[in-house]
Order: structure tokens, then sequence, then C-alpha cells
């Protein structure tokens, strides 16, 4: 790969954040199964996505279906064991999609330095990449589930850094979590909370617009 010179540029490598920045879910039929058990909406997501049920799969500790196991477990007593399955199923086999606008200015980026997405996924993280087009999309993919650390843990972050070929203080982090940002910054780079393109596009435009 060639890298352009840019003139004063505020950081040498982008580490980007994959769901809710990249990758958005459509959580539609689990709303319509939520509804029909009775249970408010985001219900089985707030259950599912407690530390204590979600790192193990975050780790590559358990798989996806023993995660759904663990949320049928924590379901108990509010739902029917069947019931409660399914929204646990319909929760990890979600459709997902890639965010074009995205993917179009990041690729845009990765002309003029490296690209690492930084992760917390499952060991399914590569399939689904792939699904979306996306398997040759970053110089480095960074996930929780294959390097047995997840954001906001230190040891992630250094993973990226080295990976890129760039100290952290020369390294722009992408991350739609404010916890996850405030770990990376503390750690000398530069943060940016996505909340939509736009945020991502006014911190390139040195990059963009040259």
């Amino acid at each position: 790969m060639t890298t352009s010179k840019i003139p004063s540029r505020p950081f040498d490598a982008v580490l980007c954040d994959l769901d809710n920045v990249i990758r958005f879910y459509d959580s539609s039929q689990l709303a319509e199964l939520e509804r029909a058990a009775g249970l408010a909406e985001g219900t089985t997501a707030k259950v599912a996505y407690a530390p204590e049920i979600d790192l193990p799969l975050l780790l590559g500790k358990i798989t996806q279906q023993q995660w759904v196991e663990s949320i049928v477990v924590r379901l108990a007593g509010q739902v029917p064991e069947a019931q409660a399955r399914d929204l646990g199923t319909a929760l990890a086999k979600a459709p997902f999609w890639a965010d074009d606008v995205v993917v179009a200015l990041l690729r845009r980026v990765r002309a003029h330095m490296p690209l690492v997405l930084v992760t917390n996924a499952t060991v399914e993280l590569e399939n689904d990449l792939a699904s979306m087009g996306l398997a040759d999309f970053a110089d480095h993919v960074v996930s929780s589930a294959r390097v047995r650390a997840a954001k906001p843990d230190r040891k992630i972050y250094e993973i990226a850094a080295e990976r890129a070929g760039v100290i952290m203080e020369r390294c722009l982090f992408v991350d739609d979590r404010l916890e996850n940002i405030e770990a990376a910054v503390a750690l000398g780079m530069t943060g940016v909370h996505y909340r939509e393109p736009a945020d991502l596009r006014e911190s390139l435009s040195f990059l963009l617009n040259s």
C-alpha cells in the first residue's frame, strides 16, 4: 500500500469500531416477538448485553448458542422457556447491514493511512464481514474474541496500535460508546464519538478535502 503524505496531519492511523458505526442491525423481528410476549421493547437486549452474560461471548469463551441459553435462563419467570429461546435467537440472528456512506469514507482514509477495525465481537466476525463484502475492507481486524480482550480493556487498544504500526498518540479512535473513547483518550489517542457520518467526516476533513 502506498501511503500519501499529508502535511501536518493530526494522526497516522484510524482505529474504528464496527457495530453502530459501520454495521447496523434490524431489530424489528425481535421487537415484534417482545410485544407478543408482553415484554417492553429492549428487554432481551438489556439481559443479553449485561456484562456477565455478554463478556464471555465477546472473549471467545462461549459459543453464540451458549449465549442464547444464558439469555433463556435470565428471562426465566418472565416468559416460558420456548418463548425466551425464540427471543434470544432473534437477537443473535438479527439481520445486519453496512452503512455505505461510512464504508466509502473509510475506504478513502485507507488510501492515505492504515485502517484497523477494533471491535468487541464474536468468533463469527470474519464470516459476518465477508457477508457484507468487507472481508478485505481494513488493513487489520482486532476482534475481542480472537485477542481475548474487550474494549475498554487497555490490551485491545495496544494490540490495535501495534498492528497499525503507529504509536498511540498518533491514532484516531472512533466508537459509539463513550467509555471506549475515554479509555482510548486516556492512552493518548484522539477520540471521536460517533453518532452519524458527519462526526466521522469532520474528523477526517483534512484527508477528504486534500
